[in-house]
This record gives C-alpha cells, sequence and structure tokens, in this order.
C-alpha cells in the first residue's frame, strides 16, 4: 500500500478533501452558520465546494480505473481512505444544510 500511496493519483485526492475540509471548518469558525436566503448567492464558498467535488469525482474516478486492475488489495484501502476523507469534506455541507 506504500507504494501505491506515493504516487500522486492516490494521496492529491486525500489532500484535497482534507483541504476542504480544513476550508469549510474555518469558514465556519470564522464566520458561524448562515442564514439561508432564498434571493441571495450562493456565495465564493459554496461555488469552491462544487468545483472541488466535481473535481474529487474524477480523480478518485481516475485512481480507481487505473490501479483496481493492477493492484486490486492496496489500490482498494486507498480507494476506501479517498471516499472517506471526501465524506467527512461533505459532512458539515450537509449536517449543517449549507
Amino acid at each position: 500500500m506504500s507504494l501505491i500511496l506515493k504516487r500522486p493519483s492516490a494521496w492529491v485526492p486525500i489532500a484535497l478533501s482534507l483541504a476542504m475540509l480544513a476550508f469549510i471548518l474555518i469558514l465556519l469558525g470564522v464566520y458561524g452558520v448562515p442564514t439561508p436566503d432564498p434571493n441571495a448567492d450562493e456565495g465564493t464558498a459554496a461555488h469552491l465546494f462544487q468545483l472541488w467535488l466535481v473535481l474529487e469525482i474524477f480523480l478518485v474516478a481516475f485512481f480507481a480505473i487505473k490501479w483496481l486492475p493492477r493492484a486490486p488489495g492496496p489500490a482498494f484501502l486507498v480507494l476506501v481512505v479517498q471516499i472517506a476523507a471526501a465524506l467527512a469534506a461533505c459532512a458539515p455541507v450537509f449536517l449543517l444544510h449549507l
């Protein structure tokens, strides 16, 4: 597994997910939970989250397509970590209805 983790296709999605989680938590810490306004724009943070989510899907899919056939065991473990990190970054958004 350590050999696969050295590949950028393995650690970049994890790093991006952790960075997005830190971004969301810092944003919530500084500004608090915003009150929903149906007429207002979502804001820059929401647009960054949406762009990250699309990028994350493509990066995880690329990793799965490239590494699951080559090394199924270690690649599956890395894939689980990638998905768990992405879900951790999505959790505050969905739990707080942001």
